[in-house]
């Protein structure tokens, strides 16, 4: 159904009401998730397409959001590609990428035949979601899939991905390349499999200055999303990070631009234009404090939009595994409330 708001917000449509979900919606912040996680490991949950398909459905249920998003990780098909993956409880790779050896070892499998539980997951979301909210797949971006791979695991410096790009420049373009043809793959694979959007996670691509994301990132991101069968599947762009540099980002493509909560929102929309979309961008903390508090925040992100079409209200990164879930509901209705039309 094209009528959802999230979708005609997507295309820049007017709306009855502002269209609202949360990053990481479906999670540890709600006991309803850490019941079904008590029983499997997180890897097996995102395996399990039945369990996952329930922690996907709990939020929406819950919290009365405008959108579902699959319950999986960005890292999920990265494994099939022949690395090993652990969850400790961080993501963390037991043989790091580092040499062209190492590029030349990794496979670009079928999604089909490498994650077909995530394919199984969303054909069985899209039954339960049907004339209810749209569902939205999603992926790591390829520099954020590099830099696990690359590092091992979290980083503070990014070291290793850095003296990649800068020492074996022929190196990382062959990760590069090798990454963005098995992103494509497996984006095009939920498409196909029922996914009405698509969000683009860029967690680290603000790390670098504005001048080495546009040579080191910028030309995967735009083949990744080029790619795309996204004909009538709107693809969300969403790289943390990225407030001094959204006009370069755009170029990347796509159709929504999701935003953290260290850009002031109706500044980022006069600089990106009435044709892309937003998405943002609370700042998770705020969901520690009093009801009152919420209402102000969320009325200031509404204002800073002023009304134009083409925006999606959202947390500006993941919401976070300790804030009540009363104060998410909050939120969600505030959204609702102050920007119904009519």
């Amino acid at each position: 159904m094209s009528d959802y708001r999230f979708l005609k917000a997507c295309r820049c449509e007017p709306v009855d009401k502002t269209p609202v979900w949360l990053m990481r919606q479906a999670g540890r912040y709600l006991p309803e998730y850490m019941k079904v996680r008590s029983q499997v490991s997180f890897l097996d949950l995102c395996k399990t397409p039945e369990l996952a398909a329930e922690v996907s459905i709990q939020p929406v249920d819950i919290l009365g959001v405008d959108a579902a998003i699959l319950f999986s990780d960005i890292l999920t098909p990265v494994e099939p590609m022949g690395l090993k993956l652990d969850f400790v409880p961080g993501p963390v790779f037991e043989k790091p990428v580092r040499s062209m050896a190492d590029v030349d070892a990794l496979i670009v499998p079928d999604p089909e035949e490498g994650v077909p539980y995530v394919m199984e997951t969303i054909k069985i979301l899209r039954r339960a979601f049907e004339g209810r909210v749209p569902l939205i797949g999603f992926g790591g971006a390829p520099f954020t899939l590099a830099c696990y791979m690359v590092e091992g695991k979290g980083s503070k410096d990014f070291a290793w991905i850095k003296k990649m790009m800068y020492t074996a420049p022929d190196v990382y373009a062959a990760l590069m390349n090798k990454i963005t043809a098995m992103d494509t793959l497996y984006l095009n694979a939920q498409i196909k499999a029922g996914a009405q959007a698509i969000q683009i996670f860029d967690t680290w691509g603000g790390i670098l200055s504005p001048s080495d994301y546009a040579h080191h990132v910028l030309p995967y991101t735009q083949k990744l999303i080029n790619g795309l069968d996204h004909s009538g599947v709107p693809v969300i762009h969403f790289v943390k990070g990225a407030g001094a540099m959204l006009d370069t980002v755009k170029q990347a493509g796509g159709d929504v631009m999701g935003l953290d909560w260290h850009v002031n929102l109706g500044k980022a929309r006069d600089i990106l234009g009435a044709d892309m979309a937003v998405q943002g961008n609370l700042d998770p903390t705020v969901l520690f404090a009093p009801k009152a508090v919420i209402e102000r925040e969320v009325r200031r992100v509404l204002d800073e939009n002023a009304g134009r079409p083409g925006h999606i209200f959202n947390l500006g990164h993941g919401i976070l595994p300790t804030v009540p879930p009363e104060n998410a509901i909050a939120m969600v209705e505030a959204v609702h409330a102050f920007s119904t039309k009519g």
